[in-house]
């Protein structure tokens, strides 16, 4: 088989010279330019949004989005991170309201017990680095979620003692019954009537007959009448197994039964039973023990009707 030759002539010598490695030289164009095609092609390609579905322009896409996902994860697992110290800030609140309340604190390790499970599983199909991150937001956000319902229900028991509190507070006689001369005169004395010495289980208070007399804790009206020793009485049942008597009383003006507030008028004072002159018998009992009624009197409590 015979060769193809190409020669070039000089002028200049007048000679023929044979082009050597002619079919290398034209393979290697036209490698060239079906590289500079297949660039140009692609170009193209792009340009249009991948009609001929090479995928390029979308795995170029894909990379973006993984990368401004990874930058938004990082966003939020610093938003959460935010929020969890602002949690945390609120559990030291709470657990200072527990203690104020008398309820034992929120422990650390409840707090953080049962984080974990199945992030992991919610992570699958992410690379790496991404799924990293998906799983520790995932823990976090369970972190936060587990703590928060915690928190929401240790402030649910907070506000159900509070008002546990409350209402005991408003059943505890606190103010004076009646304006007057308090005499300390609790304890044991000699009755200046009998002549022998008795205990003495309350506080006289003197004044005129017919000076009101006012409730001193929230409750219910045990007693109203008359009997030996005290003369007209009221007796205030406020639960919690405390009571109050006011004796000596010239009138009454509620019935039994009746539900009392604090500050509300009850009586009148006055000079009944064994009595050596205008005053005010009182009493407060704890589970029928008589206590020194100087100690539940607290001048920063209103002597006003309890309004709910």
């Amino acid at each position: 088989m015979k060769r193809f030759r190409l020669y070039t002539y000089s002028t200049d010598g007048l000679q023929l010279h044979e082009v050597r490695w002619l079919r290398a030289k034209t393979i290697s164009l036209g490698i060239g330019l079906g590289v500079l095609l297949f660039l140009l092609g692609i170009e193209v390609n792009q340009q249009f949004d991948d009609p001929v579905g090479l995928g390029i322009v979308r795995n170029a896409g894909l990379v973006s989005e993984n990368r401004a996902l990874r930058d938004q994860l990082r966003f939020m697992s610093g938003r959460i991170d935010r929020l969890q110290a602002t949690l945390a800030d609120v559990g030291d609140h709470g657990n200072e309201l527990r203690l104020r309340l008398n309820l034992p604190r929120l422990d650390e390790d409840v707090l953080q017990a049962g984080v974990g499970g199945t992030e992991e599983a919610s992570a699958v199909g992410f690379s790496s680095d991404v799924r990293g991150l998906v799983t520790d937001l995932h823990r976090t956000v369970s972190q936060a979620e587990r703590e928060l319902r915690l928190q929401t229900e240790s402030y649910d028991e907070v506000s159900r003692r509070l008002e546990t509190e409350k209402l005991r507070f408003a059943r505890l006689p606190a103010v004076k019954p009646m304006e007057g001369y308090y005499t300390k005169s609790f304890g044991m004395r000699l009755h200046p009537i009998l002549g022998i010495y008795r205990p003495h289980q309350g506080i006289d208070i003197i004044n005129d007959v017919g000076t009101p007399v006012y409730a001193t804790a929230d409750g219910t009206v045990q007693f109203a009448g008359r009997e030996s020793g005290l003369g007209i009485i009221v007796a205030i049942n406020h639960g919690y197994s405390v009571s109050t008597i006011y004796g000596h009383l010239s009138k009454t003006l509620v019935r039994q039964g009746q539900s009392i507030r604090r500050g509300q008028l009850i009586a009148l004072s006055g000079n009944t039973g064994l009595s050596t002159g205008p005053h005010l018998h009182y009493e407060v009992r704890v589970n029928g023990v008589a206590q020194n009624p100087i100690d539940y009197f607290f001048d920063d409590v209103l002597r006003v009707a309890s309004r709910r």
